[in-house]
Parts: structure tokens; C-alpha cells; sequence
């Protein structure tokens, strides 16, 4: 028995309302598996290849690329099999207001070769741009027709814009940067807003850690070796276990705890702004399996070639701003999650060991979590359980 289940434009995060349809990437009757690649999306984060979660296979295309709609609308129709099919895009870890809005109700396969979706479709003469490239350059008096774009049909994408820099400023271009800029403060200010935050630190002794890193890169050339991010990520997941409170999502008065461990990696981009893709199951994974992950994030972060499960599913997030040469970070929970973990610089300092001075090397972890959800007894503990991990790196 098969289900027919909406496809809909699917919520990248906590400050995304609305999202772009670049391109199809499958067509009626493809048989697709999940994770395969349905379409193209172009949000305020970059091209996101949008992917489905449910094998299927295409039964509507419902809207025409290139244009822009709400989240949470419905874009296509997928026939899946199973009586408990749930929906083909990620129904969003967390809902978002403007989805609820405007998502259809389930549909029956009857229903559904009589239903008429509203199509926002437009015109396929004229000029293609999407709605955050025509705001831009409305904004800034550039004129689109001089531009050439690198979508299908020639559409104008945020790529295709002038690049940022002096000279571009100088002549009243747009600032792509500026739409990610804005992007980031709406989710950082709804977060200050509606998340009591609180805060705990504690310096870790990584000598043991560091020693352990030594000798495993002893032997091997630069693309081989595993940094400390690597090892930390995989501490923090194995200590998470036992912290729940700070593995999930709140959302609706209410705090789900996810079973799987997603850490979203801060990234800083070139050009400005950050990304926080997810590495999915970290506890899972070898250290250096991990250190594949990262590299491979940040390589394609910085082409902005991400997936959209790697935008949806961070279930913590962990800003590593020890690269960068701060000592201490107190982030900015990303809703709808409920804890951010903020690693500052490796640094070497004498501590008392048996009584004795010794010279050992630290990094100071920070933890911003939510009220509503854990106190401060649940992340103290927390951290002390990531330096406890962090002494026997061997066993991590």
C-alpha cells in the first residue's frame, strides 16, 4: 500500500522564512532513495542541494524554478510505500510559524489527482532573479539586466552578484554578506529574546590529549593528521550520553531530547558570515572519521555546497574560537537547540599536580545553555564529564 506525502520548502534553520527553487534535480516518476537529491534551493545561506527522506518515487512537480516561497510549502508530491509514511522533507526539527501556516493537510491518494496547489509560478519571459537578489539590487540601484546569471535560463543568482569589496562598495553594489549578516542577527536576536541563557567554564587539562595527538600524527604527512577539534568533538558526544537536557530541541513550550548526537561545527567564511553544518552521529564515528567530516564540511562550507540535512539536524552546536586566538567563548544558543559549547585556545600554564608545580596544556570550554530546560548543577557536571573523557584519549 502506498501514501502520497508533500514535499515541501523545508526550514534551513531558525531565521530562514523563505527559500528559493533554483533547479529540479528529479522529475515525475524518478524512483528516489533517501538522501538523494530532489532539487536545488538558494537560501541566505548559499545553494543547498535539498535532499528527501523517504525512498519514493515523484508523483508532482507543483512549482516552476526559479522562484522564492514561504517554508513550509508544498513543492511537490512524492508516493511512498508503507502506511506510516511520514513527510518526504524534513518536516523541520523544530516548526516554524510560517510553515504551520500554510502546510497543507495530509493527502490521500485520491485526493490527490483532484487537488489544485496555488503556483506561485512566474513568468518565464523577462529577467530571472530571485526575491533577496531583486531586494538587493533595488537596495543599491544595480541595474540586473547587466548582469549575467549562472542559474538555469540565465536566472540571476546571489553568486552572480557584484563581488563585495571596496571598489564594489564604492559603486553602491550589493553586499550578498549583508543578506547571511542579517540572516544571523534575526536568529541570534530571536535566541536572546526567547532562550534564558546560562553560563559555566572550566579550564581542562589536555596534556594527556595533546600527548596523544603527538604520536598518532608522528608518522603521517598533513591530510593524515587529526586536530584537537577532532577529539573534542568526539569527547563531547561520548559525555553527552549522560546529559540529555543538552541534546535536543525546544520548541512549542516543550523540550525533546534527540536520541542521535548532531553536532553543528561553527564555520567562519571567506567572505563573511558562518555556516553550522551538522555532522551526523559523531558518537559513532572514529576520531578519525571525524576528522575526514570536518575537512570535508569546511571544504565544501566554502563553496556553499552543503546539504539541507547537514542545516537541519544539529542537535548542539560547538564554536571553536580557540583557532582564532580567544581564549574564552560564551555563545549564542541557535534555537530551536538548547546548548552551545564554545572551545577557546590550547595554552600552556603551570598547574599543581600532587602537591607539586607542573607545567601542563589547557583550553578552557564554555557552556551556554538553556534554562528552561537544564540548570547549572546539569552542565557542570556535564563539563567535568569532558574533562574526565578528555584524560584517557585513547579510549575515545
Amino acid at each position: 500500500m502506498s501514501k502520497i506525502i508533500d514535499v515541501t520548502m523545508p526550514s534551513l534553520g531558525a531565521d530562514m522564512t523563505e527559500g528559493t527553487l533554483v533547479e529540479w534535480q528529479a522529475k515525475p516518476g524518478d524512483t528516489l532513495n533517501k538522501g538523494d537529491i530532489i532539487a536545488l534551493l538558494e537560501t541566505q545561506k548559499g545553494m543547498i542541494d535539498m535532499e528527501v527522506y523517504q525512498q519514493g518515487v515523484i508523483t508532482e512537480l507543483l512549482l516552476e524554478p526559479v522562484v522564492s516561497v514561504p517554508v513550509g510549502t508544498v513543492m511537490a508530491r512524492m508516493s511512498v510505500a508503507g502506511e506510516a509514511a511520514r513527510p518526504a522533507a524534513p518536516e523541520a526539527s523544530y516548526p516554524v510559524a510560517q510553515a504551520a501556516a500554510i502546510k497543507s493537510p495530509p493527502v490521500t491518494s485520491d485526493q490527490s489527482q483532484q487537488t489544485v496547489i496555488p503556483q506561485p509560478n512566474r513568468p518565464r519571459q523577462g529577467l530571472l532573479a530571485s526575491p533577496v537578489v531583486r531586494k538587493l539590487a533595488a537596495e543599491q540601484q544595480l541595474d540586473l539586466s547587466r548582469l549575467s546569471g549562472s542559474g538555469p535560463e540565465g536566472a540571476i543568482l546571489l553568486r552572480d552578484l557584484p563581488a563585495n569589496g571596496p571598489e564594489a562598495n564604492a559603486a553602491g553594489s550589493p553586499d550578498p554578506a549583508q543578506a547571511m549578516r542579517s540572516a544571523i542577527a534575526a536568529a541570534m536576536a530571536k535566541s536572546k529574546r526567547e532562550i534564558p541563557h546560562y553560563y559555566l567554564s572550566l579550564e581542562i587539562d589536555i596534556t594527556r590529549a595533546q600527548r596523544w595527538l603527538a604520536d598518532f600524527n608522528a608518522e603521517r604527512g598533513p591530510e593524515e593528521r587529526i586536530l584537537l577539534l577532532a577529539l573534542l568533538l568526539k569527547a563531547v558526544a561520548r559525555s553527552l550520553h549522560k546529559y540529555p537536557a543538552l541534546n535536543g530541541y525546544y520548541q512549542q513550550q516543550t523540550f525533546t531530547p534527540n536520541s542521535a548526537i548532531h553536532i553543528g561545527n561553527v564555520i567562519s567564511l571567506r567572505e563573511g558570515g558562518l555556516v553550522v553544518p551538522a555532522i551526523h552521529d559523531v558518537d559513532q564515528l572514529s576520531v578519525e572519521e571525524i576528522m575526514v567530516r570536518l575537512r570535508d564540511m569546511s571544504e565544501r562550507s566554502r563553496r556553499g555546497v552543503l546539504r539541507s540535512s547537514e542545516l537541519l539536524d544539529a542537535s548542539i552546536t560547538v564554536s571553536n574560537m580557540g583557532e582564532r586566538g580567544s581564549d574564552l567563548l560564551f555563545g549564542v544558543i541557535y534555537p530551536p537547540q538548547v546548548a552551545i559549547i564554545g572551545i577557546g585556545k590550547p595554552r600552556k600554564t603551570m598547574l599543581i599536580k600532587d602537591d607539586q608545580p607542573e607545567l601542563a596544556e589547557v583550553v578552557t570550554v564554555s557552556l551556554a545553555a538553556d534554562h528552561r530546560v537544564s540548570d547549572g548543577m546539569t552542565g557542570a557536571r556535564f563539563l567535568n564529564a569532558l574533562a574526565n573523557k578528555l584524560q584517557k584519549p585513547e579510549k575515545l
